[in-house]
């Protein structure tokens, strides 16, 4: 099979390597710039934290997708805020079978933009956050209404990460619990938007007081106190700013579909410095 893995973040090369493992695949990254030569001259090489090793694997690459280039499937890595500007090059491309992979709060409108029919266009997540495991496919029948739902969690976890310059053994009792307070006040505002909410595997678990909530406070927990929250949290939050303002930015135009008050919500956005600030930082980070 030819398959095309658009955008070379971590996702992206975290996927290429899963996918070369099956030698029947002809895999191909876009990628640009430096890291294209980083590609071409030392290959895909991931470093695999939990297994201390480290994997090189050779890919092709380009840096440009044209109208004519066709694969078996091609799957879209970039950051949503980035999706506006390339859907025009990917609707052009006479490829028939495209999965968009991560964060995405308008999956309905990257589905119109298409212009395909609905069975060659799909939307995936990879729960790894990037790091190395094995896949494991869990299909689900409205996949906006699922990205949706994984905003209410996420993005309190990245105000609590932000809060906390990015060390989240420093968060505090009440700020794990303001954590999932605000995914119960998130997951109940969705249902006033009229988006979907499957409450076993969401609502269920973030109300105080259910089996539920006390095995996502554990999780937490555990996340603040382990390396596991640097892996699956703040490494991702904190190199990933642009992209969690633009779903900030969605989810905030989902609430001003209704009247459901936030207070816990509000509470821990308000405790993270402002969306500028935290821009700043990070270009200075990267000089």
């Amino acid at each position: 099979m030819r398959i095309l893995v658009y955008g070379a973040g971590v996702q992206g090369c975290e996927l290429a390597h899963r996918l070369l493992q099956n030698k029947k695949n002809v895999v191909t990254m876009l990628a640009r710039g430096e890291w294209k030569e980083r590609l071409d001259q030392r290959g895909l090489v991931i470093r695999h934290w939990a297994q201390c090793r480290t994997t090189v694997d050779r890919v092709a690459t380009i840096d440009t997708l044209a109208p004519d280039d066709c694969y078996d499937l091609v799957f879209v890595t970039m950051q949503a805020g980035q999706l506006p500007d390339v859907l025009p090059i990917l609707k052009q491309n006479r490829s028939e079978y495209f999965v968009f992979v991560g964060n995405d709060p308008h999956a309905v409108e990257v589905m119109q933009a298409m212009q395909r029919p609905a069975d060659k266009i799909a939307f995936g997540f990879q729960s790894s956050g990037g790091h190395r495991a094995k896949y494991k496919l869990t299909f689900v029948s409205d996949m906006d209404g699922w990205l949706k739902c994984h905003l209410a969690l996420i993005l309190p976890a990245c105000y609590l990460c932000y809060a906390c310059s990015g060390d989240l053994s420093k968060a505090t009792k009440e700020q794990r619990d303001l954590v999932l307070d605000a995914a119960w006040e998130a997951c109940e505002m969705l249902k006033a938007a009229h988006i979907p909410v499957d409450d076993k595997e969401n609502t269920d678990c973030y109300r105080a007081g259910t089996p539920g909530r006390r095995k996502m406070d554990a999780m937490v927990l555990a996340l603040c106190k382990t390396p596991l929250g640097r892996l699956c949290v703040s490494d991702h939050a904190m190199h990933a700013v642009a992209e969690m303002q633009y779903l900030d930015e969605a989810f905030e135009g989902l609430r001003a579909r209704t009247s459901v008050r936030m207070t816990a919500w509000d509470t821990l956005r308000n405790q993270m410095p402002s969306w500028d600030i935290m821009r700043k930082k990070t270009a200075k980070a990267k000089r």
